[in-house]
């Protein structure tokens, strides 16, 4: 119940931003304006362990090479005399920081001798990591209903959308290691990338950093509920089990809210 409080406390961007970037009045999207970059954005609380920031690509822009850009810094945002132009590597030179850039395949990380472990089935209702569980739901991107959309579904219960599409979820969590320090791990579209940076200090706040750059447009915040899934998470689910395609949910007798509820996810 506490690290469900506190995430929907801290699921929105920092006041401090990169100066390309608009926020709108919730602080849950951010927006490049212009060019391709100065487009770094920061959790606006600290991350507790265990605690995923997790983002939706909304907006993409052709004509830019790269993407979005993950991580976590130990620097207070509030602290920053000026916002660097770039996460990669202008804030990482600064030390502390860990950002890795996300392509369209997935992003994992290994360590040479290090054997992957075994990833969960893509729809079991719950991400492990460490000791941390996430439900997978909320954490998988879908694309909203269109002509075509319901040749997709498969694909997106497959987890095979590409990490750099629109409607594409990505998150950024740190796991304490019993040495005292903690691993970094990439979450995207509900599969986890494994550690992509080990040894982080514990003894300092860790923000999440969330770079809009270059063909990533424009993101917003996803909260994330922790323990059991919501009556309303369960009603959509067995809604969505009992028809052809969501294109169908236009036809049946509910309420709008509740069918665009349906549809979206």
């Amino acid at each position: 119940a506490a690290m469900a409080a506190r995430c929907r406390l801290v699921a929105r961007f920092h006041h401090i931003h990169g100066a390309n970037i608009r926020l709108d009045a919730s602080h849950t999207q951010a927006t490049r304006v212009e060019s391709f970059a100065n487009g770094l954005c920061f959790s606006q609380e600290p991350l507790a362990p265990g605690q995923i920031f997790l983002v939706e690509i909304e907006e993409k822009e052709l004509g830019w090479c790269g993407h979005l850009r993950v991580g976590l810094t130990a620097h207070d945002p509030q602290s920053l005399e000026v916002v660097p132009e770039y996460s990669l590597p202008d804030l990482v030179n600064m030390g502390n920081t860990w950002v890795f850039a996300i392509t369209r395949n997935h992003n994992r990380v290994v360590v040479e001798g290090e054997e992957v472990a075994p990833q969960g089935r893509p729809w079991e209702p719950f991400l492990l990591i460490e000791r941390v569980r996430i439900p997978r739901d909320t954490l998988v991107g879908r694309s909203r209903p269109g002509r075509y959309s319901h040749i997709l579904d498969d694909l997106y219960k497959m987890n095979v959308l590409p990490a750099t599409a629109r409607r594409s979820r990505i998150g950024v969590l740190y796991a304490p290691q019993p040495d005292g320090t903690a691993d970094m791990h990439i979450v995207i579209n509900g599969e986890d990338m494994g550690p992509s940076a080990r040894g982080l200090p514990t003894t300092r706040p860790l923000y999440a950093v969330i770079d809009v750059f270059a063909s990533t447009k424009s993101v917003r915040v996803i909260p994330v509920d922790y323990g059991f899934p919501s009556l309303q998470t369960l009603c959509r689910l067995v809604i969505q089990k009992h028809i052809v395609h969501r294109l169908a949910i236009d036809g049946l007798d509910l309420p709008p809210l509740l069918k665009s509820f349906c549809q979206h996810e």
